[in-house]
């Protein structure tokens, strides 16, 4: 018996080697999805640190912009895994 659960298996981290976050995002009909969204991407988007070290944090605060455009992505036909770009992503607006 494995002391990971398939919820651990499916948290987001960051992984180094590519320089983006690996995250899941359900999409409805209990089917789940993965995607990546890059150090640059967040940074420019959500205003993460240029290194990725805040890469999930960063996800965690803004998910529910992240993972909608997940699921806009794959209504549109993406399939898995599904590389969220900027353009894919609102704008972040300062006031």
């Amino acid at each position: 018996m494995s002391d990971t659960s398939d919820d651990d298996a499916q948290r987001p981290f960051f992984h180094l080697e590519s320089g983006a976050l690996r995250f899941w995002v359900d999409v409805g009909g209990g089917a789940r999805v993965g995607a990546t969204i890059s150090k640059q991407t967040l940074h420019y988007r959500f205003k993460g640190d240029l290194s990725g070290s805040d890469a999930v944090l960063v996800y965690q605060g803004h998910r529910a912009q992240i993972d909608a455009a997940v699921r806009r992505r794959v209504e549109s036909g993406s399939i898995e895994p599904v590389m969220l770009r900027e353009a894919d992503l609102p704008v972040l607006r300062t006031a």
